[in-house]
């Protein structure tokens, strides 16, 4: 078949959609309080629309790993292209709390099917360093918020409102669809490898793989739950609350950026076990620090989610190569699907704070950040396990991508 792959140009095209699943966080976050202003919305209100993005994702990730090794990773990007565009442009017109519900979960739905695609394209694309493309590609997903955060605070500077915010992301959106249209593509890994589909199916049931997907669970949460709510979380202690997500993320972009080097030194178990220590250090200290030192917080909490979702993809994809596209998709939206029922709990949570308060808010986010904190706490010992299973499966030499 006289098909040019330019792997290049699809992992560019990759990278600009990822932007607008992370464009779609960083300026959720940064108009949240706006939204429930301008709709008379309260706590529970905004958390149960801001999670339909969070299990809108699960759904079509992994209705997505289920066929996309038999429609194609193409023609989910153009579905992914549908979703997004009809999402923002719902999201511009919006009237209140159903129209934001639906707009929302479409955009979710379209984030899913992002990743769905694009996850197994990256692996199928640079078989040979899978961990290190993957963190490069994930990059994009903090260097969006970062990107939304700060065009969310200078538009707010300038008196502009949140609807031409969320239809800067038409932009990407285009531009993406385009590049992805005039594209060829190759198979998924899985496929061209010659993997059956019950031999995927049964790699599945690896007790490792089911380990890893319970414990994707907190570290989606940890990470994602705290970078969307940090603005409402944090608004009573810092005046730069949504700063305080910039920053969070900006680590994660250099810290992804810089992966190679580091999966020379560390295998994937052992960033994960030292990112965990990290990040419950992090959220510690933004749930008791004031003035300054909360700056140094989200630093430390931004390295220590940094590498998070894309080392639990490449450790499972690298580890477990027979669960492919499904297992990578599966990985994904079990992350997603935890953020949502979390965020709709920890919604309730919080007015629940509020009320018993007598309407005093000031302590409710400090309180919801020390809930969550347990789960980090846990993951130490989950993936402390982890490293000594490893190193007792002869792994003790680093599983860093080979230096091509």
């Amino acid at each position: 078949m006289a098909t040019t792959i330019n792997r290049t140009q699809l992992f560019r095209a990759s990278c600009l959609a990822l932007l607008v699943t992370s464009l779609s966080f960083g300026i959720r976050a940064g108009i949240l309080n706006d939204l429930g202003i301008q709709f008379q919305l309260d706590k529970a209100q905004l958390a149960t629309i801001t999670a339909t993005a969070f299990y809108g994702f699960p759904i079509a990730v992994v209705i997505g790993g289920f066929i996309v090794d038999l429609i194609g990773m193409k023609r989910l990007l153009v579905i992914a292209f549908l979703f997004h565009l009809l999402g923002i442009v719902l999201t511009i017109f919006a009237s209140g709390y159903w129209t934001l519900f639906i707009s929302t979960f479409l955009i979710g739905i379209a984030n899913g099917t992002v990743e769905a695609a694009c996850n197994p394209l990256v692996t199928a694309l640079y078989t040979e360093e899978k961990t290190t493309k993957l963190s490069h590609f994930h990059l994009w997903f903090p260097g969006g918020i970062v990107i939304g955060t700060l065009l969310v605070t200078l538009l707010k500077q300038f008196g502009i409102g949140w609807q031409v915010q969320v239809g800067l992301m038409l932009i990407p959106t285009a531009i993406y669809g385009y590049l992805f249209s005039k594209l060829d593509f190759p198979p998924t890994e899985r496929v061209a490898s010659g993997v059956s589909t019950a031999g995927m199916y049964k790699a599945l049931l690896n007790p490792l793989f089911i380990f890893m997907l319970i414990c994707m669970f907190g570290t989606g949460i940890t990470e994602l739950f705290t970078g969307q709510w940090i603005d409402v979380l944090l608004r009573n202690v810092s005046s730069n609350a949504l700063l305080l997500l910039t920053l969070e993320t900006g680590v994660m972009v250099v810290g992804r950026a810089f992966a190679k080097p580091i999966l020379k030194q560390f295998s994937p178990q052992m960033v994960l076990l030292i990112s965990t220590i990290l990040a419950a250090t992090g959220l510690y200290l933004l749930s008791t620090s004031t003035g300054n030192v909360i700056f140094v917080a989200a630093i430390i909490f931004g390295m220590g989610v940094c590498f998070f979702w894309p080392m639990m993809l490449g450790f499972v994809n690298t580890n477990l190569p027979k669960t492919g596209a499904l297992g990578l998709n599966l990985m994904g939206g079990a992350g997603m699907f935890a953020v949502s029922l979390f965020m709709i709990f920890m919604g309730k949570y919080y007015d629940n704070i509020v009320k018993e308060a007598g309407g005093n808010n000031t302590l409710a986010g400090v309180k919801v950040l020390q809930a969550t904190l347990v789960i980090p706490i846990v993951l130490i010992v989950a993936f402390a396990g982890l490293v000594l299973y490893m190193r007792s499966k002869n792994k003790t030499t680093p599983i860093a991508d080979p230096v091509v």
